[in-house]
C-alpha cells in the first residue's frame, strides 16, 4: 500500500504543476502557499501508517472498495502540493517584470556581462545582470527598477537591426561598431528596453516561455547615437570565471580551425555553444537525425556521465586503499555525477543540462542510500524532483525527450549497476546498442512534437553515435590542451559532414506529419516505447496499433467551398496562409531577423509542418524584405509550390524557383472558391517608383464571404483599385502597409466595408505600425481592427465572418506578455 500511495504522490505533483502550467493568470502567493503547505500536510500525514479507515477493510467486501482511498488521496495531496509549489515560484518571480512606463525609454545602466557574447555580421547579442540603472537624461538623476538580468543587443552601425525611430521622427545614427564585449566585464551602457514579446503560433516555439525559464525579463539594444553617452568599460570582475573560460576556448578554436563551419561544431561540442553552428548545418543535422549528437543535450549528458562513472570505476579498483575507503561502484557513481555536473557547467549550465544533472543525481542518491525502489517509482521520482526544481520543463520538448529516454534506460536494463566481470567492450556496445533503441524509441516522439523525424537517422547514426563519440568529441575535448588536435578534430567533422550531406539529398530523406490532437500523441508515444522495450515480439507488436491513429491523422481542413485564412505571427512583415478544401495558399512570407535567421525558417516552416501542409502556390505581393524574408526557406520546403509575384527578373528568387508576374484579371478556383488578382494593372509596371506601388491585391471570395489581401500598396494604389474595381466589398481586409498612415484611406474603406481589418505588425516596431490616425479611422468605420500584437496567429473562417481567433486567448499562459 506504502508503495502505491508514494507512485500516486509522485504523480499527483506532476499533475499538479502541468495544471498550474495552463494557468492564463496567476494568483496570489498566499493562494499558492495554502495550497503547498495543505498538500505536504496531507502527505506527511499519509507518510504514517494509515489507520483511521483499517476497521472498515475487515468489514463485508462492498466495503473494501476503500482500500484504494490512501491512493485518492496522496493524488490528490501531491496534485495540491505540485501545483502549490509551482505556482508559488512563478508569483514570487513575477514581480521582476519591467515597468511598462520604461519600455521605450533610453537608461544608463550599470552591470556585469553574465555569458560569452554572441557575436554575428549584425553585431553582438549578451545578457547583462544589472547592478544600477537611471534615466540616461542627466537632468533625471532619479534610480529606476530594472530587472536583475536583460538582454541586450549591440548592432553595427550599418545594420537594419539597429532601433531606429518610429516612423515621422527623426532616426538616430550610430557611431560605433559593436564594442568587444567579454563575460565577467563591468559595462556603463545606455540602453533602450522593452518587454520579452514574442511570436505565438499553433504549434510553435514559445520564445516568451523560453526568456522566462532563462530568469531574462526585458531586452532591448544598446545606444551608440551622437547624442548618448559613449558605452564605457568599467573593469574585469570575478564574476562568472567559467563563463571566460568558455568564451576563451570558444575564440580559441575559430583562431585555429579556418573553416568556421567545422570550428562551430567543435565549439558546440566543447563549450555548448549552440548558435557557433549554421543554420545550414542545422537543417543537414536534423534531416539526418544526428542533431542530438551535434549539441550538449540532456541525453548528451547522461551518456558523458556514464563514461566517467566507468573511467572513474576502473582507476578506483587500481587501489586496494580507496577500495576499502569506499566501494569502487559507488565511487563509479558519485565520479559519473560529479564530472557530469562540471561538464555542464563548462557547457554553460543551460536548462536541459541542469534538468539533466538533478535527474542524475536523484538517481545516483536513491541508488547510495541503497533504496530498491521498482523503476517506474524511480523514474517517476526523477521527474517530480526535476519539475519541482524546474517546473517549466514540463512545457518544453527537451524535457519530455529526456524523460522518455531515461524511461527507455530503466526498462531495457542499462540503468542497473553493471557486473564488474563485464569487460569493457561488452560495456560498449551496451552503450552503442541503447543508443540505437533510444533512437529508435524517440522516433515518434520526435515526429510528435517536431512533426517531422528522419528516415535516414538510423543509418546515420550507425555511423555519427561511433565517430563523434570516440573521434570528434575526445579530440575537441582534448584540443583544450592540446590545441593540434582541434585540426584532426576538423578533419573528422569535414568528413562526417560529407556523409551527413549526402544522406540528406536523398529522395524522402525525412518523414513529416501533421501535430496530432493530445490524447493521440500519448497513444502513440506509448506504442513507440512499447516497441522498443525488452519483451517478447508478441507483446512488443501491440505497440504498431497505438501508433497507428498517429501515422494516418490529418488536419482537418475547411468544407469544399469554404476557406480560411491564417495571419501567422512573424513580427513586422506578412505571411497569410489560405486553406480550402484541398489547395493551399501563401501570402507573403515575412521577414529576414537577419543574415541567419528569418521568418520562413523559424515561423513558417514548422507552421506548415505542422499542418502537414503541401503549397500550390506562393504569392509574394512585393520585393521588400519583410515579405520576401522567409521565401527562400519556404521554397526549399514546398517544391511543388508555383512563384506569382510583382518582383523583378533580376532578383535573386528567381534563380530559386522562376516566378509568374501577377497581374489585375488573373483568376482561378480551388474547390469552390475564387481567387482573383486585382492589382497591380499591366501597366503599373511601367510607371511605378517604389516596390509598394505593385503590391499584389488578392481577393478571395466564394459567394457568401470575401477576403481581400491588400500587401503594401498605398493612397494612390487604393485610390486606382477604387476606380477601377467596381464591387470590392469584403468581410476581411488585410491592412494595406501594416496600419501605415500613408495607406487605408477614406476612400477604400468607403469601398470595402470590412468587418474586420488584419494588421500584421511587430511589437514597438521602428515604423509606429498601425499609425494612431490609422487606428482610429478604423475605429470610426466601425471596424474591428485585430493585431498580431495583441491577438498572436489570427484564425478568420469564411463559415463564421464576424469571427476572429486569436492564438494568445485560445492558449494564454502567465507568462505571456500582455500589453499594459
Amino acid at each position: 500500500m506504502a508503495g502505491s500511495w508514494a507512485f500516486a504522490a509522485l504523480g499527483g505533483t506532476l499533475f499538479g504543476a502541468a495544471l498550474q502550467l495552463h494557468q492564463a493568470r496567476l494568483w496570489s502567493e498566499g493562494a499558492y502557499a495554502a495550497w503547498f503547505f495543505a498538500g505536504l500536510a496531507g502527505l506527511a500525514m499519509l507518510s504514517r501508517r494509515w489507520r483511521p479507515l483499517a476497521f472498515l477493510f475487515r468489514r463485508p467486501y462492498a466495503w473494501r472498495m476503500l482500500a484504494g482511498l490512501p491512493i485518492i488521496v496522496a493524488l490528490a495531496c501531491g496534485t495540491l502540493a505540485g501545483g502549490g509549489l509551482a505556482g508559488w515560484r512563478a508569483a514570487a518571480y513575477s514581480t521582476g517584470a519591467l515597468d511598462p512606463a520604461l519600455e521605450g525609454r533610453d537608461l544608463q545602466v550599470i552591470g556585469v556581462v553574465a555569458q560569452m557574447p554572441q557575436r554575428n555580421e549584425g553585431g553582438t547579442r549578451f545578457r547583462l545582470d544589472v547592478e544600477s540603472a537611471r534615466w540616461a537624461d542627466e537632468r533625471l538623476s532619479t534610480p529606476v527598477r530594472v530587472p536583475a538580468r536583460i538582454a541586450l543587443g549591440w548592432y553595427r552601425d550599418d545594420t537594419s537591426l539597429w532601433g531606429r525611430a518610429p516612423e515621422g521622427r527623426t532616426a538616430i545614427t550610430a557611431r560605433s561598431d559593436a564594442g568587444p564585449l567579454h563575460a565577467g566585464e563591468r559595462w556603463r551602457l545606455t540602453v533602450r528596453l522593452k518587454a520579452p514579446h514574442g511570436n505565438l503560433n499553433p504549434h510553435g516555439f514559445d520564445t516568451e516561455l523560453w526568456l522566462w525559464e532563462q530568469g531574462v525579463r526585458a531586452s532591448g539594444y544598446v545606444r551608440t547615437g551622437a547624442s548618448d553617452a559613449a558605452p564605457a568599460r568599467l573593469q574585469s570582475t570575478w564574476l562568472h570565471p567559467l563563463e571566460r573560460a568558455r568564451e576563451a576556448v570558444r575564440d580559441a578554436v575559430f583562431e585555429r580551425v579556418a573553416d568556421s563551419r567545422q570550428a562551430g561544431v567543435i565549439a558546440a561540442l566543447v563549450t555548448g555553444d549552440q548558435s557557433a553552428i549554421e543554420r545550414s548545418d542545422w537543417d543537414i543535422f536534423r534531416a539526418t537525425g544526428v542533431a542530438h549528437l551535434m549539441s550538449i543535450s540532456g541525453l548528451h549528458i547522461t551518456m558523458f556521465a556514464w563514461l566517467a562513472a566507468y573511467a572513474v570505476g576502473a582507476l578506483w579498483r587500481r587501489s586496494g586503499a580507496l577500495m576499502l575507503r569506499f566501494p569502487a561502484p559507488q565511487a563509479a557513481l558519485v565520479g559519473g555525477v560529479l564530472l557530469a555536473g562540471l561538464y555542464a557547467l563548462f557547457s554553460g549550465w543551460g536548462v536541459p543540462s541542469q534538468r539533466t544533472v538533478w535527474m542524475l543525481a536523484t538517481a545516483a542518491l536513491l541508488r547510495l542510500t541503497g533504496r530498491r525502489w521498482p523503476w517506474p517509482h524511480v523514474w517517476l521520482l526523477i521527474a517530480a524532483v526535476v519539475v519541482a526544481i524546474d517546473p517549466w520543463a514540463l512545457m518544453q520538448a527537451g524535457f519530455w525527450l529526456s524523460f522518455v529516454a531515461v524511461g527507455v534506460l530503466f526498462t531495457t536494463g542499462f540503468m542497473r549497476p553493471a557486473d564488474e566481470k563485464t569487460g569493457p567492450s561488452v560495456r560498449l556496445l551496451a552503450f552503442f546498442r541503447e543508443q540505437w533503441v533510444i533512437t529508435l524509441a524517440l522516433t515518434p516522439l520526435s515526429l510528435l512534437l517536431f512533426q517531422q523525424v528522419s528516415v535516414v537517422g538510423l543509418l546515420a547514426n550507425a555511423v555519427a553515435i561511433p565517430w563523434v563519440t570516440l573521434v570528434i568529441t575526445p579530440l575537441a575535448m582534448l584540443g583544450v590542451a592540446v590545441a593540434p588536435l582541434w585540426d584532426l578534430a576538423a578533419w573528422a567533422v569535414q568528413a562526417l559532414a560529407v556523409l551527413l550531406r549526402w544522406l540528406a539529398a536523398l529522395p524522402y530523406a525525412t518523414l513529416s506529419m501533421a501535430a496530432p490532437p493530445t490524447w493521440m500523441a500519448g497513444f502513440g508515444v506509448a506504442g513507440g516505447v512499447l516497441l522498443a522495450m525488452r519483451l517478447p515480439w508478441s507483446l512488443r507488436a501491440l505497440g504498431l496499433p497505438l501508433l497507428l491513429p498517429v501515422l494516418l491523422w490529418q488536419a482537418p481542413r475547411p468544407a469544399t467551398g469554404q476557406f480560411e485564412l491564417l495571419a501567422a505571427d512573424i513580427g513586422q512583415g506578412n505571411a497569410v496562409l489560405v486553406r480550402t478544401a484541398t489547395h493551399s495558399l501563401l501570402y507573403d512570407t515575412g521577414p529576414r531577423y537577419s543574415l541567419e535567421s528569418d521568418a520562413g525558417h523559424r515561423v513558417l516552416v514548422p507552421l506548415l509542418r505542422a499542418f502537414d501542409e503541401r503549397l500550390d502556390m506562393l504569392l509574394l505581393s512585393h520585393r521588400d524584405i519583410d515579405h520576401t524574408g522567409g521565401a527562400a526557406a519556404v521554397l526549399a520546403m514546398q517544391p511543388r509550390a508555383e512563384l506569382l509575384s510583382s518582383i523583378e527578373a533580376t532578383h535573386p528568387l528567381q534563380a530559386v524557383r522562376p516566378a509568374r508576374r501577377c497581374e489585375a484579371g488573373q483568376r482561378w478556383t480551388w474547390d469552390g472558391v475564387d481567387f482573383e488578382i486585382l492589382h497591380p494593372a499591366p501597366a503599373d509596371y511601367l510607371s511605378f517608383t517604389r516596390p509598394n506601388a505593385i503590391s499584389c491585391v488578392l481577393r478571395i471570395a466564394n459567394g457568401r464571404a470575401t477576403a481581400l489581401l491588400a500587401g503594401d500598396i498605398e493612397r494612390l494604389q487604393e485610390a486606382a483599385l477604387v476606380s477601377r474595381t467596381p464591387e470590392l466589398r469584403a468581410d476581411v481586409l488585410l491592412a494595406p502597409h501594416h496600419g501605415s498612415k500613408t495607406s487605408s484611406s477614406a476612400a477604400l474603406l468607403d469601398a470595402v466595408r470590412p468587418r474586420i481589418a488584419l494588421v500584421q505588425a511587430g511589437y514597438r516596431n521602428r515604423f509606429g505600425h498601425p499609425a494612431r490616425e490609422v487606428v482610429e479611422r478604423y475605429a470610426a468605420y466601425g471596424v474591428r481592427l485585430v493585431e498580431n500584437v495583441p491577438c498572436g496567429a489570427a484564425l478568420w473562417r469564411s463559415q463564421a465572418p464576424a469571427e476572429v481567433g486569436c492564438e494568445r486567448e485560445r492558449n494564454a499562459r502567465y507568462w505571456h506578455h500582455r500589453l499594459p
